[in-house]
């Protein structure tokens, strides 16, 4: 009873419908007009769109090259987003940390070679003893090549010449003040021992110190030593910084990568479709909008 009620109403909505559309299709005979409805309703599918939803591997390595775990978030694997996001924060956060402890170092060490050394000591001692660790120096050069003062200042480019005069363990010529290399050069060759203020010359009668470069070469000096304990703390504060940087670096590439791989791996697995379903029911067109899922493992 109650279905047949149902079928009633439905078929009555119908006809009213129908009748307000084109009442010239219709007779007034509920029975005929039910069926002249039923047949004026056939349901057919009409694709509009069928274009899958699919992620850019280009777009996502992109992401990944302005900020490692953008091209994984656009791709959806929001975990490992979120390692490489951290990886990158954290390598950034040691390269300025470090960064500034080198940096803070390196002042330490600065000062430290200013109170300690001296070129004009350094200068004196290289005149003192020129001959004596170069015998052969005037066979070479005349005594000018120990004119490395001028007005009381020690002269740069005399004293590099003479530097190169000794020859022997005086392996280089010292960079000018300031200069990156000249606060290396000071705490790393023996052959600038004695510019440093606890050198004892007294330790060295004749000016006999000498440097040969094996268990029989004399000591440098404490600061000496002290002063390349310094600068090998700076050193090693940028050596951090630097491996930070390799670190942002790899962790780019390796998430660019990762980023295209799983986009192209999300477009085999996911094919997301849309259509336009069109209903004409009666004398009346509706359109029905369809999403399509199809996921594969």
């Amino acid at each position: 009873m109650a279905i047949g009620m149902v079928k009633f109403i439905f078929v009555f909505l119908l006809s009213t419908s129908l009748f307000a559309q084109d009442n010239s299709a219709l007779t007034g005979v509920l029975n005929y007009d039910s069926k002249i409805a039923l047949e004026n309703s056939p349901v057919e599918l009409k694709p509009e769109n069928n274009e899958s939803v699919r992620k850019s591997p280009l777009l996502a390595g992109l992401l990944s090259a302005a900020l490692p775990g953008a091209g994984e978030f656009y791709v959806g694997d929001y975990w490992k987003s979120f390692i490489f996001v951290g990886i990158e924060a954290a390598a950034i956060t040691f390269k300025v940390l470090y960064d500034q402890k080198g940096d803070d170092q390196t002042v330490i060490f600065e000062d430290y070679a200013h109170q300690h050394w001296s070129v004009e000591r350094y200068a004196q001692w290289s005149v003192a003893n020129a001959e004596r660790i170069n015998p052969d120096i005037f066979s070479q050069h005349d005594n000018s090549i120990l004119q490395v003062f001028e007005n009381g200042a020690v002269n740069w480019d005399r004293l590099n010449s003479l530097e190169r005069a000794i020859g022997n363990y005086y392996s280089h010529t010292l960079e000018r003040f300031g200069e990156q290399q000249y606060y290396e050069m000071i705490g790393k060759y023996p052959q600038f021992n004695p510019g440093w203020d606890d050198f004892d010359e007294s330790k060295y009668p004749d000016g006999m110190y000498d440097y040969t470069n094996g268990p029989d070469s004399d000591p440098v000096t404490d600061k000496f030593e002290h002063y390349s304990g310094l600068r090998g703390e700076a050193n090693d504060f940028y050596n951090v910084a630097s491996k930070a940087v390799i670190v942002i670096i790899v962790n780019h590439i390796a998430s660019i990568v990762d980023a295209a791989i799983s986009a192209n791996s999300f477009n085999k697995r996911v094919e997301i479709s849309s259509d336009i379903q069109k209903v004409n029911f009666g004398y009346r067109n509706d359109y029905i909008q369809r999403l399509n899922l199809k996921i594969s493992f």
